[in-house]
């Protein structure tokens, strides 16, 4: 989850303790949340693959099995100048669907809250195909992301480890009716990044479900939204490497950032990012 237009560089996502509370804004926490009922879905199964690992988040919380809470600022607000802490208070799970809160309130020294969760160390991958049904927030400065980081992060770190953005949007000035997929890479040394995007013909992303997809071999990464390419990537050059291994998946919701910037006096809170489910398949 870096910024399109930026080559910000980072040594490592920092894991910052949480902290006592500073001044509690409105309590949020039991803000009335609307499931779309509309939207895409996908099969349960494709030809030749066998579902190798999915979360239909059944149950009353998130499955600590699969997923594990990141909290803090991190360094540099995540690499990216995002200005929410992140807690693990701001993840939900309701009528079979993870919501992600993005709030406004004083936490940590911060202005807004959220939650960013990872299957690190937990459930990684390499290659099949992933498909996540979600509904997306908005507003401006509001930032989702559906990704994934290579799974010796915590040796090579970023950009050498890769990394797989499946969705990201960037809410404000009209752009929740787009979406974008991107890799990132480390280079002769550099980072270096490749991403497309595609944009609805009517409506946006937070009306309703669409599902989130790429098909990943060892010869490229294809982009989709509800079941359409939108994107692919060769990724037979030896320096893209990186896309050849184990990977892990992250979701989150940030609040400002270099690509997004802040939020202002239009944006509303609390925003949700509604997961339906996630699932991963595989070549037989």
């Amino acid at each position: 989850m870096r910024t399109i237009q930026s080559l910000f560089f980072f040594a490592a996502l920092a894991l910052a303790a949480c902290v006592p509370d500073d001044k509690s804004g409105p309590d949020q926490t039991n803000t009335t949340v609307t499931i779309p009922t509309q939207g895409a879905t996908s099969p349960t199964s494709y030809p030749n693959m066998t579902l190798f690992w999915a979360d239909e988040f059944i149950g009353s919380s998130l499955s600590d099995n699969y997923w594990t809470h990141e909290t803090g600022n991190g360094t540099n607000g995540w690499g990216n100048n995002e200005l929410q802490f992140y807690r693990p208070q701001n993840t939900s799970i309701k009528d079979g669907h993870l919501i992600i809160t993005a709030k406004k309130e004083a936490f940590g020294g911060k202005e807004y809250t959220s939650s960013r969760i990872v299957t690190k160390g937990k459930k990684d991958f390499r290659y099949g195909r992933v498909d996540i049904r979600a509904a997306l927030p908005k507003g401006q400065g509001i930032w989702p992301a559906l990704w994934m980081l290579g799974s010796n992060f915590d040796t090579v770190s970023w950009p050498a480890c890769g990394e797989i953005d499946i969705m990201e949007m960037v809410g404000g000035s009209g752009r929740e009716n787009t979406v974008h997929g991107t890799v990132h890479w480390q280079n002769a040394g550099k980072h270096a990044q490749f991403g497309g995007k595609t944009t609805l013909t009517s409506g946006t992303y937070s009306d309703q479900f669409a599902v989130y997809s790429i098909i990943w071999d060892a010869t490229s990464i294809r982009w989709l939204v509800d079941n359409k390419q939108y994107h692919v990537i060769d990724t037979t050059p030896a320096e893209l490497d990186e896309f050849r291994r184990n990977f892990f998946f992250v979701f989150n919701v940030a609040v400002g950032g270099n690509w997004p910037g802040s939020p202002n006096s239009s944006t509303t809170f609390p925003q949700h990012l509604i997961v339906d489910y996630i699932r991963v398949f595989q070549a037989n």
